[in-house]
């Protein structure tokens, strides 16, 4: 049988890691599961290593908190030492079923080239992710089953973070996350990265997660306001992609439409945060700000 790891980084979100990965470490025996705690919170971390004493995970409790792709390469490090042939990357408001992740390692160990994730569902069963198109004419994005509305428009396709499995051989070959991008985009970039080398992005469609959208901090749901964090970095690291990525060009078309590609994410937490509160704009400006300044990291 495939060696395989689970990954799961935590930051403050100890309650989500008793309601969602007790069930699954427990149904999945054959899974060695490593928490990631990036939250320098006394408590909490009393809370995680009580789990993990209790349930038999490895923990890395860090120092500082190094972002999301930061926190999985830590833990996906710590698992390739300990043997792992293929690491399952789960967000810590995700609920996979066993047998999903038994389809999702067997695939990435069958065809070691390709990054598959299931279909990510909402608690309502509405799709939060089945692949996504990044349309390289502006940045924007858009989900892949709406390819035939959105035409012949240059794209290239990225798969969330939130769920996937990729063999350890792969994710060495590409480097794993770019820390630099913190917190969202690092999934975008990883995804090109994976393409040019060669490799292949998968979404299997007979495979489901679900997604809690309330959960964490990168939560994402649209009938609501999100956190200025996920404006700011959504919209600094759009324009960091884009410096690392694309040719001098499309970069600056990427420059030009920064304002109503931005504009575009703030009202995807709705209209009413925009009037109730200055939090979304300043986090526009400062996120095209440090952009434009090519500023990384937290």
């Amino acid at each position: 049988m495939t060696s395989a790891a689970l990954i799961v980084v935590n930051y403050g979100s100890s309650a989500l890691l008793e309601r969602n990965l007790v069930p699954l470490a427990e149904s999945a025996p054959w899974l060695r599961v490593h928490v990631v705690d990036c939250f320098r919170d006394p408590a909490e971390q009393a809370a995680v290593r009580a789990l993990a004493e209790e349930h038999g995970w490895q923990t890395l409790l860090l120092e500082r908190n190094l972002g999301f792709g930061g926190g999985v390469n830590r833990g996906a490090d710590a698992a390739i030492a300990d043997g792992a042939e293929v690491i399952l990357v789960l967000n810590p408001d995700a609920t996979l079923p066993a047998a999903s992740a038994r389809a999702l390692v067997d695939a990435a160990a069958t065809d070691p080239e390709t990054l598959v994730s299931p279909v990510v569902l909402r608690p309502d069963g509405s799709i939060w992710s089945g692949g996504m198109d990044l349309h390289l004419d502006d940045g924007s994005l858009s989900g892949i089953r709406f390819r035939e509305r959105n035409g012949d428009r240059p794209r290239r396709m990225w798969v969330s973070g939130a769920c996937f499995a990729i063999s350890a051989a792969l994710w060495r070959r590409v480097g794993g996350f770019d820390e630099d991008f913190f917190l969202y985009w690092e999934d975008v970039d990883l995804s090109h990265r994976i393409l040019d080398a060669g490799g292949r992005l998968v979404i299997d469609d007979t495979i489901t997660a679900v997604h809690d959208e309330g959960g964490t901090q990168q939560s994402v749901d649209p009938g609501r306001a999100r956190s200025e964090l996920f404006y700011y970095y959504n919209i600094r690291n759009r324009l960091l992609y884009a410096a690392r990525h694309l040719d001098a060009e499309t970069y600056r078309q990427w420059r030009r439409s920064t304002l109503r590609v931005s504009y575009g994410t703030l009202l995807g937490g709705g209209r009413r945060q925009l009037v109730r509160s200055i939090a979304p704009w300043r986090a526009l400006a400062r996120g095209m700000r440090d952009g434009l300044r090519g500023k990384v990291g937290p």
